[in-house]
C-alpha cells in the first residue's frame, strides 16, 4: 500500500531541524530500518523560504508500519513535528513512475 505522509513542524524549530537533518536522512534512507520504502519526499517551505514541514510518499505493508516509520523519524521523536498526517493513496497509484526511490523497496 502507498501513503502520503505530511508533517508540519513547530514554529521556531529550525535550529533543531538543522541539527537533526543528518539523522533524519539516515532514517529515510533506511526506510526506518526496513519498515517501509520511501519513494520520494521533500521539505515544505513558506513564502519566505523557511522550512515548515516535510512530506513523503511511502510504501508499507500496513498503515501501522507507515505510522511506526513516521513516528520513528528523529524529527518526530525529538519534537520538531507538530502534526503528522498519513493518507492512503489509491490502489492504482503508479509508483513505477517514480524512477529512483529514496530507500530500498520492501520485499
Amino acid at each position: 500500500m502507498f501513503f502520503l505522509m505530511e508533517n508540519i513542524h513547530h514554529p521556531g524549530k529550525q535550529d533543531e531541524r538543522d541539527r537533526l537533518r543528518p539523522d533524519h536522512r539516515d532514517w529515510v534512507g533506511s526506510g526506518g530500518n526496513g519498515l517501509c520504502s520511501v519513494l520520494i519526499g521533500s521539505a515544505l517551505w513558506n513564502d519566505d523560504g523557511d522550512a515548515i514541514g516535510h512530506w513523503g510518499v511511502l510504501e508499507a505493508d500496513t498503515l501501522a508500519d507507515a505510522r511506526t516509520f513516521a513516528e520513528g523519524d528523529p524529527f518526530y521523536t525529538q519534537g520538531v513535528v507538530a502534526d503528522l498526517k498519513l493518507t492512503r493513496l489509491a490502489d492504482g497509484f503508479q509508483a513505477q513512475r517514480i524512477s529512483e526511490r529514496m530507500s530500498p523497496a520492501i520485499p
